[in-house]
């Protein structure tokens, strides 16, 4: 098991891989590809013109497959704990976006990276939402925005807690997939560098 299980899909705190991953990735390329086209339009909606996204937890990067469809003109990247969902996301996008191998909690990308961060239903698995929270907080230009789709018991509070994300707002989200449906969309804003008093 990994030292660091903060953003991947699936059950427990422990990656997807091997024959389980490829049947993640057949049932978010069919059955769960509404869901996810319903967060890249939405995605679509918040992202500047030519900005830099980051899909936190990607999987194998259908949601970022979507967005490329909406918006061509972004910057994707996606990372996720797993090595064979990497490797079904490098698959599935092709030249569309990057894709790493990476950990919420050290993200390896400069300060102020991003314009926008996205977490679709990964949110609910790290292992230290503060200290995933902060390195999104430190990989968001200022001004830059997070938002997270997830099921009502993600660990919102703790992401809100970060002192560099402001203007916090939080509220159901319709995906349209059995318990699904009753998932939330959480939207914050990265500060300045400075940390609030």
């Amino acid at each position: 098991m990994p030292r660091h299980n903060h953003h991947h899909h699936g059950h427990g705190h422990g990656t997807i891989d091997g024959r389980a991953s490829g049947w993640y990735n057949f049932l978010s390329k069919s059955f769960r590809r509404l869901a996810y086209r319903r967060i890249a339009k939405d995605v679509a909606r918040s992202a500047p013109r030519s900005g830099a996204v980051l899909d936190i937890g990607t999987g194998p990067g259908v949601m970022l497959v979507e967005l490329h469809r909406f918006r061509p003109d972004l910057e994707l990247t996606g990372v996720d704990l797993s090595a064979d969902m990497v490797a079904h996301a490098k698959r599935n996008l092709g030249e569309r976006a990057a894709v790493r191998l990476a950990d919420v909690a050290e993200l390896p990308f400069e300060a102020e990276r991003f314009d926008l961060v996205v977490a679709s239903f990964s949110a609910h698995h790290w292992e230290d939402p503060a200290a995933g929270a902060a390195e999104i907080a430190r990989v968001l230009r200022p001004g830059g925005r997070l938002l997270i789709y997830d099921f009502e018991h993600a660990p919102y509070d703790a992401i809100a807690g970060q002192s560099r994300l402001d203007d916090v707002s939080r509220g159901p989200f319709h995906v349209g997939l059995g318990r699904l449906m009753r998932s939330q969309r959480f939207e914050a804003t990265a500060t300045t560098g400075t940390q609030r008093s």
